[in-house]
């Protein structure tokens, strides 16, 4: 009787919210209920707004009509996947998501935005970022319909910045436990690389060596490559599927569609899901949906009517995907277990450290702020709003920083070490080197020119704060009060899936 009644129940919810759950075995993605391999049709999707102010988040997965619009042209050209680059959490998603759901297209969504990543040039990995990607996880791991969460794209671009990978690597680690901790179900956390030519394959064996929590679930490649009428040799394709013939996770191409011949014949479409290319290759994302300035879009909205017209790229690419027939594998026969890479050796071209920042703790900052007596005052941290004060609280630390050791805010790259409170907002970083100072000069005053305030210690256990494992329960600070718009109905059938999926 109870079978029945769950049986009816997961009937009528899939009419209204049907899409399988896709999972990870091995190198390859498959449909969790059809047991067929999934081979990713994507599409960039993330249309900009010319005249929105410059810090302004640009969310496409907050524009019902505009998804509703797109969503039946994108099941039209062939695609199973949508990638947005930017959303904002707080905003309400149900209604994209359940449209792009019924035109049977997945979420590859990535976490990191302009104003949350990680700076390839000066990396920090703080609390304000992880609080940001638990709000963005948070808002989408509820959708039947999220395929993946993306945790940087392009960071390291070229030989100059490679330390910036392991801030990369810290935080695809910190998101996939706190999805485990927090999620009901998993959803696989990758990184998307460009394809620089000193460093393709130290990156790739980066991201997937080590201890198995701070591996890629998979690696993306923005390939622009193939341009025109090429071929598998001549494009470089086929020395880019050697590169990743042993790897031991999905790979597929986060972005492709090279614009220097147009309109674009998508000739590559043929390769990426032939026997050449499918064995390594989990498919790709052309880049992309709406025509921009740099001319890459395969519709053009009209920006009075909001109308959609169909490009030609738009009937190239549909014509490819058409002739698209990818033959994979049953996932109960497929069997192959590949090892992980083994981890890059410093060189002149890598210099990311195997030692990872440490995973960002509110509580031990809080722990630390509540147990001095000056701190931060209001004056530096309302001096320049529009950057919550950063400009003068960086020159007061830049000043301090010549006068007494800063090792414990601050990080060194090349030998991996990281400070007790390297990852603690500047605000906590800069009444950090207020306490030290005073404690190294008893004559010092709480002042410092107006940027520093006495105030009465809550706590007095300060050794204990660094040891103050972080927060998995949920963002903080201005994402504090995020949570997932799911209706009731979702949540339900979420919750139902996730326990089905799990007894599989």
């Amino acid at each position: 009787m109870r079978a029945s009644l769950l049986g009816l129940l997961l009937g009528g919810l899939a009419t209204a919210w049907a899409i399988n759950p896709i999972t990870i075995k091995g190198h390859k993605m498959f449909d969790a209920n059809t047991k067929e391999q999934f081979f990713i049709k994507g599409v960039a999707y993330q249309p900009r707004n010319e005249g929105t102010g410059k810090n302004a988040v640009v969310d496409p997965l907050a524009d019902a009509a505009a998804c509703q619009r797109d969503a039946p042209l994108m099941k039209q050209l062939g695609l199973n996947v949508v990638r947005v680059y930017e959303v904002d959490p707080r905003k309400n998603h149900d209604a994209c998501m359940k449209a792009f759901a019924d035109a049977g297209l997945y979420l590859l969504l990535d976490i990191a935005t302009p104003k949350f990543s990680i700076n390839r040039k000066l990396p920090e990995y703080d609390v304000r970022l992880f609080s940001a990607y638990r709000a963005t996880i948070d808002a989408f791991a509820g959708y039947p319909n999220t395929l993946a969460f993306i945790a940087g794209n392009e960071v390291t671009n070229d030989k100059t910045n490679t330390e910036a990978s392991a801030f990369v690597k810290a935080v695809i680690r910190d998101t996939k436990q706190y999805i485990r901790h927090t999620k009901k179900r998993y959803i696989p956390v990758g990184y998307a690389s460009n394809d620089d030519e000193f460093i393709r394959d130290a990156i790739k064996d980066y991201f997937n060596c080590g201890n198995e929590d701070e591996q890629t679930d998979f690696f993306g490649v923005n390939l622009y490559e193939w341009c025109g009428s090429s071929s598998f040799e001549k494009s470089g394709y086929a020395d880019r599927t050697r590169d990743f013939s042993s790897y031991s996770k999905p790979v597929f191409l986060t972005e492709y569609g090279c614009n220097l011949v147009t309109p674009r014949p998508f000739t590559e479409v043929e390769a990426l899901y032939s026997s050449q290319m499918t064995d390594v290759w989990s498919g790709g994302v052309v880049y992309e949906w709406t025509q921009e300035n740099n001319r890459y879009g395969l519709v053009k909205i009209d920006t009075n009517t909001q109308h959609a017209e169909v490009l030609e790229d738009y009937n190239n690419l549909k014509s490819a995907l058409t002739k698209a027939s990818p033959k994979g594998v049953q996932m109960d026969a497929f069997n192959e277990q590949r090892q992980a890479s083994s981890c890059p050796s410093k060189t002149d071209n890598w210099k990311a450290p195997l030692e990872l920042p440490p995973t960002p703790s509110e509580k031990a900052c809080q722990c630390m702020r509540d147990n001095l007596g000056c701190v931060t005052s209001d004056k530096a941290l309302n001096t320049d709003s529009s950057t919550n004060g950063t400009n003068a609280i960086g020159k007061q630390m830049d000043a301090l920083c010549g006068t007494i050791p800063c090792k414990d805010i601050s990080s060194d790259m090349e030998k991996g070490a990281y400070g007790i409170y390297s990852f603690c907002a500047p605000q906590d970083k800069l009444s950090w080197l207020y306490h030290l100072y005073i404690h190294n000069d008893k004559n010092a005053k709480c002042d410092f020119d107006g940027y520093a305030q006495l105030a009465a210690p809550k706590r007095n256990d300060l050794s204990s704060c660094p040891t103050i494992a972080p927060n998995m329960e949920g963002p903080s600070g201005e994402f504090a009060s995020v949570t997932s718009h799911l209706t009731p109905t979702l949540l339900v059938y979420t919750l139902l899936v996730a326990m089905l999926w799990h007894c599989l």
